[in-house]
């Protein structure tokens, strides 16, 4: 896929899982990647430019497409792929406000500061391409996740404006919904509920996976190689859509 090939990505969260293995795969199809993360020790591992930053300050945000355009040029490629997930959460009533508010700052304030911060150029150059880390949860609401859901159903609202706002100046928005991906997060999630329930989180994954008529949860690569179809030229036709990696499953 020549689609990317010579194209500035700016890819958040970075560091491991989903974002990683973004980066890596728009970087061996010619992209010029800069990645962007909290833990700086993450990033010096992936091997591409880097920056350090909070990306649920407008601050952070700034910084980061700041050092993206002075070190590769302006960015044409947007992958908001950072988050903070929902193991820590409680049912609705017991929700501590803070954990609400953090989760809000990471998963939604950032993506629409980094938004705000790079469409004038794509609008200017007449070409770009956002995509959108958000999950099932951003269609289907799991338990004890109301910061989390909201947060990831929030996000496709901002896709879609995205997406019109900037759909007169060549640039498309779309996200991507992966289900289970046993990324960090997801493990972080598994090892509550085992806890919870007095089983072993492999025990957990187990679950899961049967949960899936294909008998697996998605891989990193597969969201992936969604991402990448997202931000590539190629994908000049898909605007304003939820694409759901979940191998057919609700989850």
């Amino acid at each position: 896929m020549a689609g990317v090939e010579g194209r500035v990505a700016l890819v958040t969260g970075g560091g491991r899982g989903i974002g990683r293995v973004t980066a890596e795969l728009l970087a061996s199809r010619g992209a010029e990647v800069m990645c962007v993360a909290r833990s700086q020790q993450d990033l010096e591992d992936v091997g591409f430019e880097y920056s350090v930053a909070d990306l649920g300050t407008a601050e952070g945000c700034a910084h980061a497409v700041a050092e993206a355009e002075q070190r590769l040029g302006p960015v044409e490629i947007l992958v908001c792929n950072h988050g903070i997930g929902s193991a820590h959460e409680l049912v609705v009533w017991e929700q501590d406000p803070d954990v609400w508010s953090e989760t809000m700052r990471i998963n939604l304030d950032g993506p629409f500061h980094l938004s705000k911060l790079v469409m004038p150029g794509m609008v200017e150059r007449n070409y770009g391409r956002l995509v959108f880390t958000s999950s099932t949860a951003g269609l289907v609401a799991e338990p004890a996740g109301c910061a989390y859901n909201s947060s990831k159903h929030g996000l496709l609202g901002l896709m879609r404006s995205v997406a019109t706002d900037g759909g007169a100046h060549g640039i498309t928005s779309n996200a991507v919904l992966p289900g289970w991906v046993r990324t960090e997060m997801a493990e972080r999630s598994a090892r509550q509920e085992a806890q919870d329930r007095g089983i072993t989180s492999d025990e957990i994954w187990e679950e899961r996976a049967a949960s899936y008529p294909a008998g697996r949860v998605i891989t990193p690569q597969e969201v992936a190689e969604t991402i990448a179809f997202l931000a590539s030229e190629e994908s000049s036709g898909v605007s304003g859509e939820a694409i759901r990696v979940a191998l057919a499953s609700v989850w």
